[in-house]
């Protein structure tokens, strides 16, 4: 006996429905059972810098409240980029996650020609945190403030060190240099830990610091001139911004965030979501992150979309304006 038309039509319609319903509840068995196995972060700095502190203290609150080890992976080079592009590349399970600056979204496509587009290759889960920029210079430099650094650098070849290419640090001195006149020569190193420690070893004269030289500068092993944002920092209330001292112009706060491969199970973004700002929230995170100089804002999925969609308007406006380059 031959099957009709209509009867081998309704027999594939049934059988796409039972694919299809069997495909959903594997998907949503995997998103109910997330975690039952470690998590990586991935970062793409140095240890000891801003961003690979962050990402530990938010991992070690994550480890608590989702009962599975959460375990950091440095990948540094090219800004970010490294990093960026393995979680790209990784499963969409939710076990890969990336921690970075704002700037691997909204800087380095300005700067980098890279195969990564972290705008339409990555999930933005939440915002994690900000901080400010300092103005430090080397513990031997004769500099009392922002004037004397800049006749100084008139007068004779200084360097300043950053956090790499393309970074805030970067693009924070490089905006200090176009408010003061100035021409300083840049030295990109693989995070801001190292950054910082030729500036310790007065290797370089200076760096846009986001905050791990505080135990520095409150030891007088640097100097601390000036604070790089619009505003005057609540752990350095008495110190002015380089607008304050004359120099209008120069002021960039970074923001740190966490992405996934895109096609993660929404359940498990919702989720990091949630418990991203549950453990934000600790007192013990806030005074840990207020030792390095950050503050301990978590932006949901929505507000850190809309932030990196204007963060990456302006500072692409201001890269191609001032033509800003890595070299």
């Amino acid at each position: 006996m031959t099957s009709t038309p209509r009867f081998q039509l309704r027999r594939t319609l049934t059988v796409a429905a039972l694919s299809l319903l069997g495909l959903g509840t594997g998907f949503n068995s995997h998103a109910q059972s997330w975690p039952n196995k470690p998590i990586r972060i991935v970062v793409g700095f140095a240890p000891g810098g801003t961003t690979d502190v962050m990402a530990r203290l938010v991992a070690q609150g994550l480890t608590e409240s989702l009962g599975q080890s959460v375990v950091i992976d440095n990948k540094p080079g090219a800004s970010g980029n490294i990093a960026a592009a393995e979680v790209a590349r990784a499963s969409p399970d939710g076990y890969t996650l990336l921690i970075a600056p704002t700037s691997v979204e909204t800087v380095n496509p300005h700067l980098f020609k890279s195969p990564l587009l972290p705008s339409r290759d990555l999930t933005p889960v939440a915002g994690v945190g900000k901080s400010q920029m300092y103005l430090v210079t080397k513990p031997q430099s004769a500099a009392k403030d922002v004037r004397e650094l800049v006749g100084q650098a008139k007068a004779n070849k200084l360097s300043y060190a950053s956090a790499g290419a393309g970074t805030p640090p970067h693009l924070a001195c490089e905006l200090f240099k176009q408010a003061t006149g100035t021409d300083i020569l840049h030295v990109p190193y693989r995070g801001a830990a190292p950054a910082l420690q030729d500036v310790l070893s007065g290797q370089a004269d200076m760096v846009c610091d986001p905050g791990i030289s505080f135990p520095h500068i409150r030891t007088g092993k640097v100097k601390l001139l000036a604070v790089v944002s619009e505003k005057r920092s609540p752990f350095f209330p008495d110190v002015p911004t380089v607008g304050e001292q004359g120099f209008k112009g120069a002021n960039l706060d970074i923001w740190f965030g966490m992405w996934t491969p895109n096609n993660t199970p929404t359940e498990v973004v919702g989720r990091l979501n949630r418990e991203i700002a549950k453990a934000l929230a600790s007192p013990t995170l806030k005074a840990r992150y207020a030792d390095l100089g950050g503050e301990n804002i978590a932006l949901d999925t929505a507000e850190f979309k809309a932030l990196l969609a204007n963060e990456g308007k302006v500072l692409g406006n201001l890269i191609h304006d001032q033509k800003i380059t890595v070299e």
